[in-house]
C-alpha cells in the first residue's frame, strides 16, 4: 500500500470517528453521514482553530486531529440544522 494511499485512509478513518463523537454528542447518526460530517468537519475544525488561534494541549497528534475533527464535526451539524429550518 502506497504512502498517500495510507494517509488517505487514515484521513478517513479520523473523520469517521469524528462524526460518530458528533452524532453521539448531538444525536444522529448512521455510517456513511458519520463520515461525510466527519471529513467536512475536519476541515472546518482546522480552519476555526487556525483563525481562532488555538493550539489544542494535547501531546498526541492523532488525538488532538479527532478532537479538531468531532468540533468542526459539531460546528456542521448545527449549522446544517439551522439551515433545515
Amino acid at each position: 500500500m502506497s504512502v498517500g494511499m495510507t494517509e488517505l485512509l487514515i484521513f478517513l478513518a479520523i473523520g469517521l470517528v469524528a462524526g460518530w463523537l458528533a452524532g453521539l454528542l448531538l444525536g444522529g447518526g448512521g455510517l456513511l453521514r458519520n463520515l461525510i460530517v466527519g471529513v467536512i468537519g475536519a476541515f472546518v475544525g482546522g480552519w476555526l482553530l487556525s483563525v481562532a488561534n488555538i493550539s489544542l494541549p494535547v501531546g498526541n497528534a492523532l488525538v488532538s486531529q479527532i478532537i479538531t475533527a468531532t468540533i468542526g464535526a459539531i460546528v456542521v451539524i448545527l449549522v446544517a440544522r439551522v439551515v433545515a429550518r
